[in-house]
């Protein structure tokens, strides 16, 4: 069978697994799949779904979106933003309110900061920042002389 380079996720699959001091059997049975799937899944013959990962992730108590990063189903990024969110949701020392109205900033701070950066790579150039970067008049520096 050849491999579905999905390698890294087997590899880091063992890992966490030898971290949690699981058997292949005892993980298996945990997240409720064989044993021979799970080893497939571990030597990157076999690329799991997201359902399977997110058993497995349960099974080892780390985060569903590592392991879909692991598998590149997520990009850094998703998983980053995926974590925020799950962490001020889980805060108990703030009431829901609270928690959808952080979102909300958050949320308006993340479509700025993407529209910005969308602006700057349309227009193709640095933008200048500061006086006396180019493109910048100061009333401090006088004009080139030509």
């Amino acid at each position: 069978m050849a491999s579905l380079n999905v390698g890294n996720l087997g590899e880091y699959l063992r890992e966490q697994r030898r971290h949690a001091q699981l058997s292949l059997r005892q993980l298996a049975e945990a997240a409720g799949v064989s044993n021979p799937y799970l080893s497939q899944i571990e030597r990157g013959l076999r690329k799991p779904s997201a359902d399977i990962l997110q058993q497995l992730a349960k099974a080892l108590r780390i985060s569903a979106e590592t392991l879909y990063v692991q598998a590149g189903m997520l990009d850094e990024r998703e998983r980053e933003e995926l974590e925020t969110r799950a962490v001020i949701l889980a805060d108990p020392s703030i009431n829901e309110r609270q928690k959808q109205v952080l979102l909300q900033i958050y949320d308006s701070f993340r479509k700025e900061n993407a529209m910005d950066a969308g602006l700057d790579a349309d227009a193709g150039t640095d933008v200048p920042k500061g006086p006396g970067a180019p493109g910048v008049e100061s009333s401090d520096t006088p004009p080139p002389s030509q």
